[in-house]
């Protein structure tokens, strides 16, 4: 078997991609999006006829309004190709508002709705800062399922895990990004790689604590990442990398299990916000990569917006 096909035998593989056509030949169980891979897949060719037709049929509706369901339309043809979940990602410009990221996520049900697809398929993203935690807190109340992304400390993965998120996501890759920078290093080995180090520890927290929340490592840079994460409860890994997956027969070995979690030393910690915001703070790489995640996505929302508004 090739590393793809041996690697499902540990791990749930997911595709991160808004380029829904790229992804049939993988057959991954869920497929993930974000306002910048939608921003890239429409400027393909292939993806224009399916925004043109999203743009005329709500051409009466306000940009970001249009974007709703441009996000759902996108959806609904991912969900014709996995058996599983797409997550779909609340307005980045919402993350430190808990009513409206609230109010989001109950408008894209609705929509979802109104197609046909219920809850059960749909993951909402919401950004781990503590107003967005709140709010999946809220949602997974009302039976609304979460996958709460820019995740890059400690702090958000364990206040995630109590308020009770379906799923969370921590960026591989852009934790390595900035060790790589603060550094001055060209890379690591999986075993010391900074982001694949910060999943395991997750990992192995949540399921030494007994914390039903799924950990999906996102952000991937390269393939030693992803395998040095093998046997994680899912991982999203972006096209090209679920093609360099496919093109090696190399054995995978499962890095993560739960006997392999039982065996780490765990200290349980209970965050109110006070805490939460120190330690976030006290933590420059969780910190200022959350900052920059919510503002390149807040800033790709505002070029999907222009580039609607354009068409209108």
């Amino acid at each position: 078997m090739n590393q793809l096909d041996q690697l499902k035998q540990y791990t749930t593989v997911v595709a991160d991609t808004g380029d829904f056509e790229t992804m049939r030949a993988f057959l991954p169980q869920d497929a993930t999006t974000n306002p910048s891979l939608i921003l890239k897949a429409v400027g393909k060719d292939a993806y224009k006829p399916l925004m043109q037709r999203v743009v005329e049929a709500h051409k009466y509706l306000a940009p970001p309004d249009v974007i709703d369901h441009l996000l759902i339309a996108f959806g609904g043809e991912i969900l014709k190709i996995v058996p599983g979940r797409v997550s779909t990602e609340v307005d980045a410009r919402l993350s430190f508002d808990t009513a409206s990221t609230v109010a989001k996520a109950h408008q894209l049900i609705a929509l979802y709705h109104a197609e046909g697809i219920e809850k059960d398929r749909i993951l909402i993203k919401v950004a781990s800062t503590w107003e967005g935690i709140r709010a999946v807190e809220m949602l997974e109340r009302e039976g609304i399922h979460c996958n709460m992304t820019l995740m890059f400390g400690m702090p958000q993965a364990i206040e995630a895990a109590e308020a009770g998120a379906t799923l969370i996501s921590p960026f591989v890759g852009r934790i390595t990004d900035w060790f790589k920078k603060a550094e001055g290093k060209d890379g690591y080995a999986p075993s010391e790689d900074p982001g694949v180090l910060f999943v395991r520890g997750v990992y192995a927290a949540f399921k030494k604590l007994g914390y039903p929340t799924q950990i999906m490592g996102a952000s991937f840079r390269n393939v030693n990442q992803v395998l040095g994460l093998a046997g994680c409860d899912l991982l999203t890994i972006s096209p090209d990398l679920l093609q360099k997956l496919t093109e090696s027969d190399e054995r995978v070995v499962p890095q993560l299990d739960d006997s392999w979690a039982q065996g780490q030393t765990v200290e349980p910690k209970i965050y109110d916000e006070s805490k939460f915001r120190f330690e976030m703070n006290d933590d420059a790489m969780a910190t200022e990569k959350l900052a920059e995640g919510i503002r390149t996505f807040a800033s790709d929302a505002v070029k999907l917006e222009k580039m609607i508004a354009s068409m209108q």
